[in-house]
């Protein structure tokens, strides 16, 4: 499973024109899942997300985190972040979960989110999303999840 987290001021995801999902002050989390990825890959990555300390303190470290700060998070499916662009000149899907496996671990990631009491807005699976933000830093990380030793 794979995740780029971006610190924002606001997000919004829409669908057809409407908006489907909107934040202030918190994280957008872009997520790709891939195939062989589990319930303990969204259980890791949605307690790193909620407690990296990416949020300024008031001596302007990044020292604080999404719960800390009580902040929001708009969660956006993605399987793009599965591509693989080493070979060829067109990316490759191959390591990507099918669609069914990916919308439940997705969804199964943002029940996860709100669990820890943080607010979630999310997009709709599968569809052609806009998506708009301002990135407060700018502030991004990659997250990937760790995988199962063999």
């Amino acid at each position: 499973m794979k995740a780029v987290i971006q610190r924002v001021s606001e997000a919004t995801v829409r669908v057809d024109g409407k908006k489907v999902g909107s934040i202030e002050r918190g994280v957008l989390v872009l997520l790709g899942v891939e195939k062989g990825d589990e319930t303990r890959n969204a259980d890791w990555l949605a307690e790193k997300i909620v407690n990296l300390r990416i949020f300024e303190d008031d001596g302007g470290k990044m020292n604080l985190s999404l719960m800390d700060i009580k902040g929001e998070l708009l969660s956006v499916s993605q399987f793009t972040l599965a591509g693989n662009c080493s070979k060829g000149r067109r990316p490759s899907f191959d390591t990507a979960a099918p669609p069914e496996d990916a919308n439940h671990l997705y969804q199964y990631f943002n029940g996860k989110i709100w669990e820890m009491g943080i607010p979630v807005q999310s997009g709709i699976f599968q569809a052609d999303m806009k998506v708009s933000l301002i990135n407060d830093g700018p502030v991004t990380f990659i997250l990937e999840t760790p995988k199962r030793e063999p």
